[in-house]
Formats: structure tokens, C-alpha cells, sequence
């Protein structure tokens, strides 16, 4: 794994244990040699994790919309900054420079880009493994929610376990690379 697409909060959230989190990401996947692939923002967790990243000596590539860069909310420092016209081209650019997507915590826009990625490798229209960070349960009410889906019979089973979800990164990362090593073949693009 090169690079690891990483979705997480523009804030900070309540807790100050959410930044530690983050720091501590973007400094192991420095530390690892894997490039972080993010939204490319200064604030919050995004700006935690890119700057632990760099600060690390780790490859950092941002991708934001035109209109957020106009409001001055991208990260100026990162190693590549690519300025994009619209969130869908946002989406994709990051999933191309990618090899595998982690959702650190964060809101909405977190929760709608990891289901997208997630949905589109069910579709086959990449192979690129997708987890949580569960890092002091934070997706545990939301997996609990995907169990109760797949349940009632809308979410396959094994679409389910295909999601890679770990309390750690040391866990989370080999989860993603043996998802890696065993690659689908998409049935679209990729």
C-alpha cells in the first residue's frame, strides 16, 4: 500500500483524544512510508493528520474543491495540493490516488464518503479495500447499525465483512493489506 485515502472531521469534536488519534495516524503512516490521501483542509482532524504527516517527513496530497480553496480552508503546506471544481471530482480524485480508504471519526461528509468508496468496490468498480478506525468504539454504534441492515436482508454478508474495521492502525492497516493481496477483479473501471 503506497497511499491510504483518509476521511475524517474538518472539526475537532469534543474530545481532544479524536486529535491524538489522528496525529498518531498521520505519523505511523510517515513512519511506514504510506502517503495520506485526504480532503485536503487545515482545520480540524484533516489539518491534525496532514500536519503529523508532514512533520513526519510523509507524503501528503490534498485534493479541495475550488470554492473551499476560496474560502481559505485548504492546508497551503501539504506535498501536493490538487484543486478540483466540484465534491464528486473531490471523491474521485482521491480514489485514484489511492490504494485503500480508513475513516477516522468525523460527521457527515466522513460517513458519505466512506459509503461511497465502500459502495462502489461492492459494485465492483474498484478493488481497493475500504475500514473504520474504531479507535475507542467510535464506528461500533454504526457497524451495530450495518449488522441490523444486514439483518433485515439489505446488506449482503459478506459485503459487511469485507469492511475492514479495527480498534488500532497496526490492525486496521494488515486487515486492509490482506484485502489488498487478495483482490477482486472488478466488473467496472477500477
Amino acid at each position: 500500500m503506497r497511499r491510504l485515502a483518509v476521511f475524517l472531521a474538518s472539526s475537532d469534536g469534543k474530545d481532544p483524544a479524536y486529535a491524538e488519534l489522528a496525529a498518531s495516524v498521520g505519523a505511523e503512516l510517515a513512519r511506514r512510508g504510506i502517503g495520506v490521501v485526504y480532503g485536503g483542509g487545515r482545520r480540524g482532524l484533516m489539518g491534525v493528520v496532514a500536519d503529523a504527516a508532514l512533520k513526519a517527513g510523509g507524503e501528503v496530497i490534498g485534493v479541495m474543491p475550488r470554492s473551499m480553496v476560496e474560502r481559505e480552508w485548504a492546508h497551503e503546506e501539504v506535498t501536493e495540493l490538487h484543486i478540483c471544481d466540484s465534491m464528486h471530482e473531490r471523491k474521485a480524485m482521491m480514489a485514484d490516488f489511492a490504494d485503500a480508504f480508513v475513516a477516522l471519526p468525523g460527521g457527515l461528509g466522513t460517513l458519505e464518503e466512506i459509503f461511497e468508496v465502500w459502495s462502489w468496490r461492492q459494485l465492483g468498480f474498484h478493488a481497493k479495500p475500504v475500514g473504520l478506525l474504531d479507535a475507542g468504539g467510535f464506528w461500533t454504534p454504526l457497524v451495530d447499525a450495518l449488522r441490523g441492515i444486514a439483518d433485515f436482508g439489505f446488506l449482503p454478508a459478506a459485503t459487511l465483512d469485507d469492511l475492514a474495521v479495527a480498534p488500532g492502525l497496526p490492525g486496521l492497516l494488515d486487515a486492509l493489506e490482506e484485502r489488498l493481496r487478495s483482490v477482486p477483479q472488478p466488473a467496472h473501471g477500477g
